[in-house]
């Protein structure tokens, strides 16, 4: 599973040109999903979500996570195309995505999951709908992810 989180002052997502969700301050997570993840890569990177320290504390240093910030929101989006392979040619390959049947329960549980840790309803795109998504990133403070590539030291 493999996820762009970008911390932002608002997002939103339009369908048909109308908002389906939005939030303000918090944090933008758009998920790939392949058919090797599980329920482990969902835990890990949802505890990772809820306790990276990337929001200003009094002193203006990153020292807050999400769930310290008042009035923060979630705004997750699934994003086939993040699991692009372009390792040969100029026209991506999706091999690597999932399709619909194993990746909508994967996304479900991945939101259902961070809710729960994040203490309150997280805000989603539709899953596999042509949708224009805005956001304004604050920093630029963006972080990428990927529950197979996890960093030992």
């Amino acid at each position: 599973m493999r996820l762009v989180i970008q911390r932002c002052t608002q997002a939103s997502v339009a369908i048909d040109g109308a908002v389906v969700s939005s939030i303000g301050e918090g944090l933008m997570i758009l998920v790939g999903i392949e058919d090797a993840d599980t329920d482990e890569d969902i835990d890990w990177l949802c505890r990772k979500v809820v306790a990276m320290r990337i929001f200003d504390d009094a002193e203006g240093v990153m020292n807050l996570p999400v769930t310290e910030v008042p009035d923060s929101g979630i705004l997750v989006v699934s994003q086939f195309t993040l699991m692009a392979s372009t390792r040969k040619g100029n026209r991506p390959s999706y091999i690597h995505a999932s399709r619909p049947e194993v990746a909508i329960p994967l996304y479900e549980k991945f939101v259902a999951h961070l809710s729960a840790l994040f203490g309150k309803p997280v805000q989603t795109g539709r899953f596999g709908a042509d949708m224009q998504v805005s956001l304004i990133n604050d920093g630029p403070v963006t972080i990428v992810m990927d529950s197979h590539l996890r960093e030992h030291f």
